[in-house]
């Protein structure tokens, strides 16, 4: 068994794609994963499981599009990818709230910080399948957008930290 975090794309945000995270934990539980857990309710879901990712993210997706009725983008990371992106925050000294980490399936195009449209004072660097992005103003105020925005999403770091720790203490 491992543990996998699954981060799920455009759910209970800004009043649509309502999803309870009772519905959740019931749909992971259902797929067999054990230990399942969830955090705030934007879509942040642990458990463990024997399977592997594709498998995994495959049987989320369906399942997630057949109560959604539409599909629902998932991002699966490990425990150790998640401890590892913390630690590679590229903006230590800011505060974690104004940091966001854009999660996506593949390396981020390398013209990422390029064809970035609205930029004002942010500052972004690429990560390994992730895009870091620190928001001065506060992520609420900007205006950004990354065309990665699209294909991934967005956790600021405090949910990064509380989801490594909640994978560290099962580990």
């Amino acid at each position: 068994m491992h543990t996998l975090i699954a981060l799920l794309r455009a759910v209970n945000v800004g009043g649509t794609s309502k999803l309870p995270m009772a519905e959740l934990r019931a749909m992971a539980e259902a797929e067999g994963f054990g230990a399942v857990r969830t955090y705030i309710r934007s879509g942040n879901l642990v458990f463990e499981t024997d399977r592997g990712q594709d498998h995994v993210k495959t049987a989320l997706e369906t399942r997630l599009e057949a109560y959604a009725g539409r599909p629902v983008g998932v991002i699966l990371r490990t425990a150790e990818e998640m401890s590892a992106i913390l630690a590679a925050n590229p903006f230590p000294d800011a505060e974690r709230s104004k940091v966001g980490v854009l999660f996506l399936d593949a390396a981020p195009p390398p013209d990422t910080c390029d064809a970035a449209k609205w930029h004002a004072d942010e500052e972004i660097a690429l990560g390994t399948r992730e895009v870091f992005v620190h928001y001065p103003s506060g992520m609420g105020r900007t205006k950004l957008r990354l065309p990665a925005m699209a294909d991934g999403t967005m956790r600021n770091v405090n949910t990064v930290a509380k989801l490594a720790d909640m994978v560290g203490r099962r580990e």
